[in-house]
C-alpha cells in the first residue's frame, strides 16, 4: 500500500474495515482514521486514531522515525476518532508537545486527564517550523465542532483538512486516483450529507478562506487523499454548501398493509411523467444514511405513512427526525398515507415536513384502508406537481 504523500510525509493511520455504525451513520464500506507523519529536522504527527488502534499507529510512527524523536502532535479536532489515541502516543513518545487551539485544549481536558501534557496553543495563521518544513494552522469553527482547525504544509502545498472532504471508506488505496472515483465521490457526498450538511455557513467561510491556498493535495481525516481530483471535490462542496438542487423527486414511505405503498407508487408514477429523476424509498428497507444523501440534493419531497396507534409509523418518524436535525433546505412537498379510522399518520408526516421548513405544495392525501381509483389519481396528480416543481430546480438556496 502506497502511504507516501511526499518524501518524508506519510499516512500512518488505521483502516477500520468492519465498522458499520458511526454514531448513527451506516458505514457500509467501513472507514479509515487518517493520521499523518511530517518529517523535517523535527517530526510532527498530525492527528491520531481511535483509542483501540493506538498500537497500530505507534508502530507505524516508530517504523518511520526509527530512533528519531517525535517532537509535535498536532490535534486538529478533539473528537475521539481523531484524538482517542493521544494519551497512548504521548506515553510512547515522551517529550512531545501537543499543538492545538485554545478551544481544542479545553475539549481534550473534558474528554480525559491532560495533566502533565505539554501544550503549544496556536491561533489563526500561526506557523510551526519543523526545520525545512513549515506547518500553518487555520481555524475552521463548526466544521464541524467549535474547536475544529486544519493544518497546511506550506512547502508541499498539502492541506490536512480534518473532517472536510472526507469519506467513510476503507480501502487498500490511499489516493483518489487509485480508487474507483465513482465510489469515492458517492462516499464523499454521503459523508457531507450526514456529517457536514447542517454547517453550510461555516463551511462556506472555510472554503473562502482556504480557497486562497495553492493545493496539490487534500488529506482528510477519513477516506482517501485527494491529489488528482482536488478541483472536483472542491467544486462538489461549492455545490453542496449552497444546496444546489437537482431535478429530482424523492418519495419516502412506510406502509403497513401495502395501501400506503400503492399510494407512493402512484405518486412516483405521476412524477415520472416529467423529465425528472425519481427515487421511491421504503424507509423500512433503506438506511437513513443513504436516504439523507438522496434528499440532500432533491428539489421535491413526499412522505407517506400509514397510521399506527393514532400516529405516524415509528420508522418514518425516525427518518424525518434525522432529516430535521440535518436541516436540508430548499425542498417542496407534501404528505400522504392510508389509515383505518383516523388520518393521524399523514397529518403527523405533514407536521414533520413543516418542521423541516419544506414548502407544502398540497394538503395531506389520505384514504381509509385501501386507496380507490380516485385516490390513486390524486396521488398521480400530486406526483406531477412535485415533478413540475423539480423541473424549475437547479438554483441555489442560501441558509
Amino acid at each position: 500500500m502506497n502511504t507516501e504523500l511526499a518524501k518524508g510525509v506519510n499516512w500512518v493511520g488505521h483502516l477500520d474495515w468492519s465498522v458499520r455504525d458511526f454514531h448513527g451513520y451506516r458505514t457500509e464500506r467501513g472507514s479509515s482514521y487518517n493520521a499523518y507523519l511530517v518529517e523535517g529536522a523535527h517530526a510532527a504527527l498530525i492527528d491520531t486514531v481511535k483509542a483501540p488502534y493506538a498500537a497500530t499507529l505507534i508502530g507505524q510512527v516508530r517504523a518511520r522515525l526509527r530512533e528519531r524523536p517525535l517532537r509535535y502532535l498536532v490535534c486538529n479536532h478533539a473528537e475521539p476518532d481523531h484524538a482517542g489515541a493521544m494519551a497512548a502516543v504521548l506515553a510512547a513518545f515522551p517529550g512531545v508537545t501537543v499543538v492545538c487551539n485554545a478551544k481544542c485544549r479545553e475539549a481534550l481536558g473534558l474528554y480525559g486527564d491532560t495533566t502533565g501534557w505539554t501544550f503549544q496553543v496556536v491561533k489563526e495563521g500561526d506557523k510551526l517550523d519543523l526545520g525545512g518544513r513549515t506547518l500553518q494552522v487555520f481555524d475552521t469553527p463548526m466544521v464541524h465542532w467549535p474547536e475544529s482547525m486544519v493544518t497546511y504544509l506550506i512547502e508541499e502545498q498539502i492541506l490536512f483538512s480534518m473532517d472536510a472532504f472526507g469519506q467513510h471508506y476503507a480501502s487498500g488505496w490511499r489516493f483518489d486516483d487509485e480508487a474507483p472515483l465513482d465510489e469515492v465521490m458517492h462516499e464523499a457526498k454521503t459523508y457531507y450529507a450526514n456529517i457536514v450538511l447542517p454547517f453550510a455557513r461555516p463551511v462556506t467561510a472555510a472554503l473562502a478562506k482556504l480557497g486562497t491556498l495553492p493545493l496539490k493535495q487534500v488529506a482528510p481525516s477519513h477516506g482517501v487523499i485527494w491529489r488528482s481530483h482536488v478541483a472536483d471535490i472542491v467544486r462538489a462542496y461549492q455545490d453542496w454548501v449552497v444546496s444546489k438542487a437537482a431535478k429530482k423527486v424523492v418519495i419516502l414511505f412506510c406502509t403497513m398493509w401495502d395501501s400506503t405503498r400503492l399510494m407512493a407508487e402512484a405518486v412516483a408514477e405521476g412524477a415520472l411523467s416529467e423529465a425528472v429523476t425519481v427515487k421511491l424509498i421504503d424507509v423500512n428497507a433503506t438506511a437513513d444514511t443513504d436516504i439523507v444523501a438522496e434528499v440532500m440534493d432533491c428539489a421535491a419531497l413526499a412522505a407517506g405513512s400509514a397510521t399506527l396507534n393514532m400516529g405516524i409509523m415509528p420508522r418514518l418518524a425516525a427518518t424525518l427526525t434525522y432529516l430535521r436535525g440535518l436541516k436540508p433546505v430548499g425542498k417542496a412537498g407534501f404528505a400522504f398515507g392510508s389509515c383505518g379510522w383516523a388520518t393521524k399518520g399523514a397529518e403527523e408526516a405533514a407536521a414533520y415536513l413543516g418542521a423541516m421548513q419544506v414548502e407544502i405544495l398540497h394538503e395531506p392525501i389520505t384514504c381509509r384502508f385501501r386507496p380507490d381509483a380516485a385516490t390513486l389519481a390524486r396521488c398521480r396528480e400530486a406526483g406531477r406537481l412535485l415533478a413540475k416543481r423539480a423541473l424549475t430546480a437547479g438554483g441555489e438556496t442560501k441558509r
